[in-house]
């Protein structure tokens, strides 16, 4: 989403043979579709014409290249001294940080249109603390895998994208580098519900560099194709492996149910030369009670075998719980199962509620360097003072508990501020401001 979507504003006029009525409000929701990211064939995506786009005189520009970005800060108070993580992006406690400072240059193929070819792409700068999370190895990536630097720069996203109107009911081709597809939350700030990420989503798959095909089977009904290189790798690195995806999109007659899953990353599975290597399936079911109410729920299995315990590691100096190359090998699969719900009241046009409860359990303790389940819950608010600045306050309660899913039991750890005093816990209050431009 730039400002407000071009579905929000009604502009061009789309099919509504082809796509349902939108189901939620953005704003001040971050996103009016059950979409999960994925570009909707037949939906007009646009971004509005922002403050950066009318100075430089490309209002209503012909090209239809759109020039639009945002900066993302936060504030946090923490229990923890040294680190707040798993939680992940504003790591540093008690500090303010800047999380994103970003620039998009992109060209939305016209998918509304049904008789000829259409063409875009996307290029999404990011420059701060974020693209610690963001970086993929083979891509610009010494900032973090040889000199662990707090801030960077990360091309999150840079593809091309090929609209085919006749195969199927619509069909576009992604090359390039491409945020990875499931999940409710979302890289990038302006796409989130709340400020901080789900432990889950902190240990997931974030890019991946490939081709990807999203075809348009009905209405309701689309599905994806993809072959990519491996989680968080360029093609050309050597720790590069051929993957395949394959995802399908469901969602109700009345709007109020939607489905979203599949594979979203499956080849070879053996940590390779310091990456991780990570193998996932996924589930997401979106629900709407009402106007006020809806929610969305998540769920997903991750594994791969003989990862260093931390996962991919940077060599650069230790610092902000991370450098001094990988850790030891757990042998064997190392297996993940992550939980998420989301659950949003509608206050105004300009604002809701959000209430988040997340699981992650790290089975063997590779990830995060502790064989425990991590629990948070997360309350928050969102608010758009305009329609280039929100601000998105919240509380967070962390804890771990001695619950193994598959079996057991963990003995008591105490993760939270590893590196500064051990804890059982963490409470954390955050603030961030987006402002658009």
């Amino acid at each position: 989403m730039a400002f407000i979507s071009a579905r929000a504003q009604n502009y061009p006029t789309y099919d509504s043979t082809r796509v349902n009525p939108s189901p939620l409000p953005s704003p001040p929701f971050p996103a009016t579709d059950w979409q999960y990211g994925e570009p909707l064939i037949g939906l007009p995506e646009d971004a509005s014409d922002g403050p950066l786009q009318k100075a430089l005189g490309l209002a209503n520009d012909k090209s239809r290249i759109k020039l639009y970005g945002w900066v993302n800060f936060d504030g946090n108070l923490s229990t923890s001294k040294e680190i707040n993580i798993p939680v992940s992006y504003n790591i540093i406690p008690n500090s303010f940080e800047l999380n994103q400072l970003v620039l998009r240059i992109e060209r939305e193929p016209n998918t509304v249109q049904t008789d000829h070819f259409d063409w875009g792409f996307r290029l999404s700068n990011v420059f701060g603390e974020d693209y610690r999370y963001t970086t993929a190895k083979g891509w610009l990536s010494t900032q973090f895998f040889t000199y662990n630097n707090l801030y960077g720069y990360d091309p999150v996203e840079t593809y091309f994208m090929l609209y085919f109107p006749k195969i199927w009911k619509g069909m576009i081709l992604k090359i390039g580098r491409y945020i990875s597809p499931p999940d409710i939350e979302a890289q990038l700030a302006t796409n989130n519900y709340l400020y901080t990420h789900s432990v889950m989503f902190t240990y997931d798959a974030y890019t991946f560099t490939g081709v990807q095909a999203t075809f348009k089977v009905s209405k309701r009904v689309q599905f994806i194709l993809g072959a990519h290189a491996g989680n968080d790798v360029a093609a050309w690195d050597s720790s590069a492996s051929l993957h395949g995806q394959a995802m399908l999109r469901w969602v109700a007659a009345n709007n109020n149910n939607s489905l979203w899953g599949g594979i979203n990353t499956l080849g070879e599975s053996n940590f390779t030369k310091g990456h991780d290597n990570k193998q996932a399936i996924v589930i997401t079911w979106g629900h709407r009670f009402n106007k006020t109410f809806h929610m969305q729920t998540e769920a997903y299995y991750q594994w791969q075998y003989n990862g260093a315990l931390g996962g991919s590691a940077s060599y650069g100096p230790v610092r902000y719980d991370a450098g001094g190359g990988p850790g030891p090998i757990v042998h064997g699969i190392n297996q993940q199962i992550g939980f998420v719900n989301y659950f949003q009241m509608l206050l105004s046009p300009k604002s809701f509620l959000c209430l988040r409860n997340d699981l992650f359990e790290d089975v063997q303790g590779q990830q995060t360097g502790f064989a425990t389940t991590y629990i948070s819950h997360t309350f928050g608010v969102n608010y758009f003072f305009t329609s280039w600045l929100q601000i998105r306050p919240e509380i967070r309660y962390d804890w771990n508990t001695q619950l193994n899913l598959i079996g057991g039991k963990f003995p008591r750890t105490n993760p939270y501020d590893a590196i500064g005093t051990p804890k059982p816990n963490q409470f954390l209050f955050s603030m961030d401001a987006i402002v658009r431009f």
